[in-house]
């Protein structure tokens, strides 16, 4: 209900509307007119424009008890924004940064049901591989605790109902999108500091040159955290909402991860790496016995769980390196602490022909066989990579509802191979994709996107040219971007059993805000040109991270 002006008077950097409880005031994003709309640079709550002082784009939220009001201000300075509460206490983050789309808890009265943020414009989501969905011009509703609760067209009763009793209301101008959070559910959270070198040799090399040395520096805590409050925002700024991190065998470094993410607001399964392996791994960067190294990811798993996390964004992933840095004797003792704490595992799998290739000599069987007998295939077992996989691997994944983390631009170092997308869904895999930081040398996923487009492009084709062109290739292996960015989403959803992935009631809300209007970006929507379907697939190849306006995580805007 809106009610007329009421006077506001200054306490510092506070204001008081009938004695109530004050609100810290905090600017606002800078705003632009175009015309005479005003266009937002950031998304951001609902403007108000100030009739009298000359003062525009100011907001204030009176929550008092039932009643939600938002008036203009007699005083104050441009772009203020204020919200003001009843006699009810705002509990904010730790990490309170007086963002737009933060999530506070009110304890006069409002419950999971009540919307805390409704999100007028239009969304872009895959439900399938084969389908994109386009809500143009909707509202849609979340609850306190991330929960979306509805998706209605805008200026119905039931959207008017929502915008009415929501604690905010953000609109999205008609040059922004909002789609699902991204999920990389393949990345190497100590390999940061090496991204975008060292890809000129094979992996087995590349491992023993390269990365245990840097990983093995993780047990200087204040090297991790340094890193760790690098690495998270940048993440985010991609609009990776979620990130299944391998860490290292340090356990006070995957605490620290684990923490941070909390800190920055990003969900994430952090694993301490298990390895130890006397061949597979340098004398001074592994676990001390297969005992020590079950004990210590035990007590890794106790440590993320035992975490101030009410809304549940932090979980822990058993994860041994891959089978040629584990003992049988590691591996199947962390297969029994799976099955024990019902913790998800990931894992390396049939990565490239020399791993592959090892794990038959070793074991007899493949990759997948091998977890399987020791345990560790099971239901959401996140498999990086997997490009040796076949089809008797790929109907093994699928029966136990494990999956795929496809790392497109890695596997273009790496693999030898090109990863058979179709051929996997249509043998029901469950696919997430992966930047696989650092063997990946790009961390944002809408370049995986495109790269695991071109990939299949690459594979369909053939790459010989002395070659038929009928025998270059193989058929009938290419995807698009509406099957790439369900990877990146629902795909990662599905693979990690998690209500993600998707703008829909009952999932989280995970989302990304995209602005095709930013100046000297290629991304751009060109009036009787572009449909909804061109601006999609515009947005999965283009978008970068300044053209990602806002991140919101559990309905708390991250970035």
């Amino acid at each position: 209900m809106h009610h007329g002006p009421q006077a506001l008077e200054p306490h510092g950097n506070q204001y008081l509307v009938d004695g109530l409880e004050p609100s810290v005031h905090r600017p606002r994003a800078q705003t632009r007119t175009i015309g005479d709309t005003p266009r937002r640079n950031a998304i951001d709550a609902e403007l108000v424009e100030h009739p009298n002082s000359g003062v525009e784009n100011t907001l204030v939220v009176l929550r008092n008890c039932s009643s939600l009001r938002t008036v203009p201000v007699h005083g104050g300075d441009l772009g203020t924004r204020i919200l003001l509460r009843g006699s009810s206490r705002c509990t904010r983050p730790p990490n309170d940064r007086g963002l737009p789309g933060e999530r506070c808890t009110y304890d006069d009265g409002v419950d999971d049901k009540t919307p805390v943020l409704a999100v007028q414009g239009t969304i872009l989501q895959t439900p399938t591989p084969n389908a994109l969905e386009v809500h143009s011009d909707v509202v849609l509703a979340v609850g306190g605790e991330g929960d979306i609760l509805a998706v209605e067209p805008s200026g119905s009763s039931a959207a008017l109902a929502i915008t009415d009793c929501a604690v905010r209301t953000l609109r999205l101008s008609p040059s922004q999108r909002l789609l699902p959070g991204l999920i990389d559910t393949h990345i190497h959270a100590p390999q940061w500091p090496q991204l975008g070198v060292g890809l000129d040799i094979p992996l087995e090399r590349w491992l023993f040159e390269y990365t245990f040395p840097l990983e093995s520096r993780y047990a200087d805590a204040a090297f991790a955290q340094s890193v760790w409050d690098h690495m998270v925002p940048s993440l985010l700024s991609y609009g990776t909402t979620t990130a299944v991190y391998f860490c290292t065998i340090h356990e006070e470094a995957t605490r620290l991860l684990a923490e941070t993410c909390l800190r920055e607001g990003q969900r994430a399964y952090v694993g301490r790496v298990a390895m130890d392996h006397p061949e597979g791994t340098p004398e001074y960067y592994r676990d001390e016995s297969a005992v020590a190294g079950v004990s210590a990811s035990a007590r890794s798993i106790e440590q993320i769980r035992a975490l101030d996390d009410p809304l549940h964004l932090v979980q822990p992933i058993i994860t041994p390196r891959f089978i040629p840095a584990c003992t049988d004797e590691l591996l199947r003792g962390l297969g029994e602490l799976a099955a024990r704490t019902q913790a998800l595992v990931q894992t390396h799998c049939s990565e490239s022909d020399w791993e592959h290739g090892y794990v038959i000599d070793r074991h007899g069987c493949s990759d997948t066989e091998s977890l399987r007998r020791l345990g560790l295939l099971r239901r959401g077992t996140v498999l990086a990579h997997g490009n040796h996989l076949g089809d008797a691997d790929l109907v093994s994944i699928a029966s136990v509802g494990a999956g795929v983390a496809h790392c497109p631009l890695s596997n273009a170092y790496f693999a030898g191979a090109v990863f058979p997308t179709q051929r996997a869904l249509r043998l029901g895999v469950q696919i997430g994709l992966g930047s696989d930081v650092s063997g990946g040398a790009h961390p944002g996923l809408l370049p995986q996107c495109a790269m695991a487009v071109t990939s299949t492009r690459i594979g369909e084709d053939g790459v010989d040219a002395l070659l038929p062109a009928a025998q270059r290739g193989m058929p009938d292996t290419r995807i698009d971007t509406v099957t790439a960015f369900h990877l990146a989403t629902a795909g990662g959803a599905g693979l990690l059993g998690a209500p993600l992935g998707l703008l829909e009631p009952g999932r989280q809300f995970d989302a990304i805000v995209v602005d095709l209007e930013r100046e000297h970006s290629a991304l751009r929507a060109w009036d009787g040109l572009d449909t909804e379907d061109r601006i999609f697939e515009k947005i999965v190849r283009l978008a970068s991270p300044a053209d990602i306006s806002a991140v919101f995580v559990a309905g708390r805007r991250v970035r």
